[in-house]
């Protein structure tokens, strides 16, 4: 099972399942963002990552920018250290992204996340029950950014 609908990169304006695709964090970038939104400490980010490169195949590639795929970015994005790296240890694209995918939910997974303030403010901005806003927020997997965007394209299709 591929990840049909990876979102972009964090840093390209992609949803919060994108950190899956995030570098380590060595400068100011918008994972830092995304790390506040979910309430996960950077300390916890990076022992996530690398709790699963430890027990997954992720961990493989030294020879990647950051020493394992745990850190390597979408296959979207051209990278001949990191496709070496699948070919070499005969890892299919569609493995990648599935355990890319099941990284993304872990990260996400271990926040806090309080989305009253978040349902509060869609149901204000788009005209519609708390309840609702909560059911979309619960599908889009609390990510307030992919809410967002479904609802303006719900209410460009209603108008």
């Amino acid at each position: 099972m591929a990840w049909e609908d990876a979102p972009s990169h964090i840093c390209r304006g992609g949803d919060i399942r994108g950190i899956a695709f995030c570098c380590p964090p060595i400068k100011p970038c918008p994972v830092m963002n995304a790390l506040r939104e979910i309430n996960v400490s950077l300390q916890d980010y990076i022992e996530i990552k690398n709790r699963f490169a430890r027990e997954t195949r992720l961990g493989e590639g030294p020879g990647t920018c950051f020493g394992s795929l745990v850190w390597c970015c979408k296959t979207s994005k051209p990278c001949p250290l990191r496709d070496m790296t699948l070919r070499n240890i005969g890892m299919s694209e569609d493995e990648y992204l599935t355990l890319k995918k099941e990284l993304s939910e872990a990260i996400i997974g271990s926040g806090n996340i309080d989305s009253t303030e978040s349902v509060t403010a869609l149901a204000k901005t788009f005209n519609i029950s708390e309840d609702e806003a909560a059911k979309v927020l619960k599908e889009c997997n609390n990510d307030l950014r992919s809410a967002v965007k479904y609802l303006k394209v719900k209410s460009l299709e209603n108008d």
